[in-house]
C-alpha cells in the first residue's frame, strides 16, 4: 500500500467541499437540498463543516445533486497489488457464479 499523506478526516472535508461546489452550482440551499434529499438539515451542515456523514446519507445527496454516477463508480477500477489477488477475486467470482446457477 503506498503511503496516504492525507487523514481520512481531510479526505472527507475534500469530498465535502466538493458537494458544496456542486449543491451551489445546482442553485440549492441546505434547506432545500436537505428537502430533495431527504436528508436531514443538521446531517447536511454538519457533511458540510466536518465532513461527516452515512454513507446511505451521502448516497442520498448524490440522487439528489444527480450525481449518483460518482459514487456508483467507487472502488471500481482499483489496481491489484499482485497476481495473488488477481487468482484470488477470479476464485472468488467463479465461485459466486457456481452458488448462482444451484
Amino acid at each position: 500500500m503506498g503511503f496516504v499523506w492525507e487523514t481520512p478526516e481531510e479526505i472527507n472535508m475534500d469530498l465535502a467541499k466538493r458537494l458544496v461546489l456542486i449543491r451551489k452550482r445546482r442553485d440549492l440551499s441546505q434547506v432545500e437540498l436537505s428537502e430533495k434529499s431527504n436528508v436531514s438539515y443538521g446531517s447536511i451542515k454538519r457533511f458540510e463543516t466536518s465532513g461527516q456523514i452515512s454513507l446511505l446519507s451521502l448516497t442520498k445527496l448524490c440522487v439528489a445533486l444527480d450525481c449518483v454516477d460518482e459514487i456508483k463508480k467507487l472502488f471500481t477500477n482499483v489496481e491489484y497489488r499482485s497476481i495473488e489477488e488477481v487468482l484470488r477475486e477470479t476464485t472468488y467470482v467463479e465461485m459466486s457464479q457456481m452458488r448462482k446457477r444451484v
